[in-house]
């Protein structure tokens, strides 16, 4: 690749891919958009309870840092807990990359 297709896999949106090619790290995801604002603790036991993942606390951190670096997780530490909380503001620059307004009117109809 070069040129400009090269610059839209690199940096922000480049780890956005890398975060949701993972399918526990959007089991994570779907679990804070369904309850925002939980520990590590219960999103480990939701993970469990409702997508049979059975990834240790460990790991679903590391999953939890890979999506805060690509901005899809941010951390907030209150007295001795951190919450996790989903922000979806890096997903509008893929939005914003192949915008639904280019799509043609009329259906490409298929071969005959």
């Amino acid at each position: 690749m070069s040129g400009k297709s090269l610059l839209a896999y690199c940096g922000p949106v480049g780890d956005v891919f890398k975060a949701l090619a993972d399918p526990t790290r959007r089991a994570v995801l779907d679990e804070l958009q369904d309850r925002d604002g939980q520990t590590l603790f219960e999103l480990c036991t939701r993970l469990v309870t409702r997508h049979g993942v059975g990834s240790s606390r460990q790991a679903v951190s590391q999953h939890l840092d890979v999506l805060e670096d690509a901005g899809l997780v941010v951390r907030r530490r209150e007295g001795r807990y951190t919450f996790l909380h989903l922000d979806t503001a890096p997903l509008r620059a893929i939005a914003e990359r192949w915008p639904t307004d280019a799509r043609p009117t009329d259906p490409v109809e298929g071969p005959p």
